[in-house]
């Protein structure tokens, strides 16, 4: 069945609802054909969310934006993540950009940032997550960069994040430098934007754990370590829900799932509670690993999404997505088993496929 994309119809379905028309029916039959139809369009339209399986994007492609982040603009919710198409140019590191209104259909944008191999971009390009500065008017991108140090020909120690600017969300952004924040290691990232419109990094510090970096005004350099947590973990991601923060991370075992965990907090600075497993460890986390923690504020209630990777290291690009509504309140978080789901941008609800 074809699909416009545009108006959200199914046009093969607007055919059938033609021909019916065509012949002689009593008013409430016909109407009764048309609500049949109209339910068949809401049961099996896109707005599913289906953990795990090929997320097509607006050209029936797999979404390539992996170990990505969400930006929500007026409307819109912008998805950038790691572009691992196996068509891309030999040695470049791309990101791509989609756009969607409901979180479960996307639109491809862009291919907003490639990079060339350099002392200065490294030959890796991780986890890009975009903020957007209301007084610049800027849309900065944070990405973790790695490599071999200059000099040598290999090797995984330039540990720094980069930072590239663009004037639209789905534009073409500018790379402008690499740097270790406040000359700490920096691998994987995550972003987090507070209540109050705050902006900090997530970062991973190999030697001491991950920080939670208060970002300059105008988000192009790291103005505070608000706190270190002595934990080792990555994906790290942070959501401010009831008057508490949650921290998820998850430990360091390469590109195999583990039992990612969470704390909590009355303030950013800490002190952070005892780290907790989000879901049965046995589960390894479904075989996901976390990248950032979306909270929709809705006018009936405020949801927690997770996103997560399930990474394929031999084959990336067929890597899928792990996006679950969480169980959150009063200092517990719970990673249900994943199902089909749904969820209303507007109102903030959530609903579990039967």
């Amino acid at each position: 069945m074809t699909r416009d994309t545009q108006g959200g119809f199914e046009v093969e379905a607007w055919g059938i609802m033609a021909k019916l028309l065509a012949f002689p029916m009593k008013p409430f039959l016909l109407l009764s054909c048309a609500a049949a139809l109209a339910s068949s369009f809401t049961a099996g339209c896109a707005e599913i969310i289906r953990p795990g399986e090929i997320w097509p994007d607006d050209r029936g492609r797999h979404i390539q934006a992996h170990g990505g982040g969400i930006l929500e603009v007026g409307d819109v919710f912008y998805w950038f993540g790691e572009d691992r198409s196996t068509n891309n140019p030999r040695g470049v590191r791309c990101v791509s950009c989609y756009s969607s209104g409901n979180l479960a259909d996307w639109t491809f944008r862009n291919q907003v940032l490639k990079l060339a191999d350099s002392q200065e971009t490294g030959r890796i390009l991780e986890r890009p997550k975009v903020f957007h500065n209301s007084k610049t008017g800027k849309f900065v991108m944070y990405m973790h960069i790695d490599g071999p140090m200059p000099g040598e020909s290999g090797g995984y120690k330039l540990a720094r994040v980069g930072v590239a600017t663009c004037d639209t969300a789905a534009g073409d952004y500018k790379f402008l430098t690499s740097f270790r924040p406040l000359g700490n290691e920096s691998r994987d990232i995550g972003q987090f934007i507070d209540d109050d419109g705050t902006a900090y990094l997530i970062s991973e510090d190999r030697p001491n754990g991950f920080h939670i970096y208060k970002l300059s005004e105008d988000y192009l350099s790291v103005e505070k370590d608000v706190c270190l947590i002595r934990e080792h973990l990555e994906g790290g991601a942070v959501v401010h829900y009831d008057g508490l923060y949650y921290v998820i991370g998850s430990h360091l075992s390469g590109w195999k799932a583990n039992p990612n965990v969470y704390a909590t907090a009355k303030s950013l600075a800490g002190p952070w509670s005892e780290f907790k497993n989000i879901a049965p460890p046995e589960q390894n986390t479904y075989g996901s690993q976390s990248t950032m923690l979306l909270k929709i504020t809705g006018t009936k209630t405020d949801s927690v999404i997770f996103m997560g990777d399930i990474w394929k290291q031999h084959t990336l690009w067929d890597s899928r997505y792990l996006w679950m509504p969480l169980e959150i309140g009063g200092g517990q978080l719970r990673l249900p088993e994943p199902h089909g789901w749904a969820v209303d941008v507007k109102t903030g609800e959530t609903h579990l496929e039967k």
